[in-house]
């Protein structure tokens, strides 16, 4: 079976429109989607690579051309005010909970919260209302993102991520291939063989 490993931070409003997407081209190619948590900041820092937002020209074009893309894609999209926002403990959840039952509605719960809803995420008392919402326990997340071996495989799986060529989010490998963007999406779909227009009917490549 194919499969496309999905490197993603929820700081990112790019990765959140490709965590919307690549479901549908997965299942269009029968193809497994392996889902990578990773700090943005740490491949950042390893990479020399930083924030478009630091850049204020290209952070003003990218608060019209997400927009634009979320549109093309049919996905719900909400620029959060209170970006940019530490997802420190948020990556760690998702670390946390990548083995077990509750991991997609936890990504669910969260990406919607960040980009959808346009919640507070640095707020301990509004992220844990909106856990509460996906069914998970605010006490028990924090004992989960406090653990040392949650802290230690997010550290090691971002370490590994650089490794394999990583410097930004969303970044999606078909085999070897490395895929950056969600303007890439096309091309993750055409390496599982797949038209993006059967996916997204109103795409239209440029």
């Amino acid at each position: 079976m194919q499969s496309v490993d999905f490197y993603f931070d929820f700081g990112s409003p790019t990765a959140y429109i490709a965590y919307k997407v690549l479901p549908r081209i997965c299942e269009k190619a029968g193809a497994a989607l392996n889902y990578k948590p990773v700090l943005l900041g740490g491949i950042f820092k390893a990479t020399g690579n930083a924030s478009p937002v630091t850049v204020a020209a290209k952070g003003r074009y990218m608060g019209s051309d997400i927009p634009r893309f979320a549109e093309k894609y049919g996905v719900p999209y909400v620029f959060n005010p209170n970006f940019p926002i530490n997802t420190l403990a948020l990556m760690r959840g998702a670390t946390a909970y990548q083995d077990e039952d509750k991991f997609g509605a936890y990504l669910d719960a969260v990406f919607d919260g960040m980009w959808v809803n346009a919640k507070d995420m640095n707020d301990p008392e509004v992220a844990g209302a909106v856990l509460v919402e996906a069914g998970i326990d605010p006490a028990e997340f924090m004992t989960c993102v406090g653990d040392q071996a949650v802290k230690d495989r997010l550290m090691a799986d971002t370490e590994a991520a650089v490794g394999r060529g990583v410097f930004g989010a969303p970044t999606m490998f078909v085999g070897d291939d490395m895929f950056w963007g969600q303007d890439r999406l096309h091309f993750v779909a055409e390496a599982l063989g797949v038209n993006i227009c059967d996916v997204v009917p109103d795409f239209i490549k440029a």
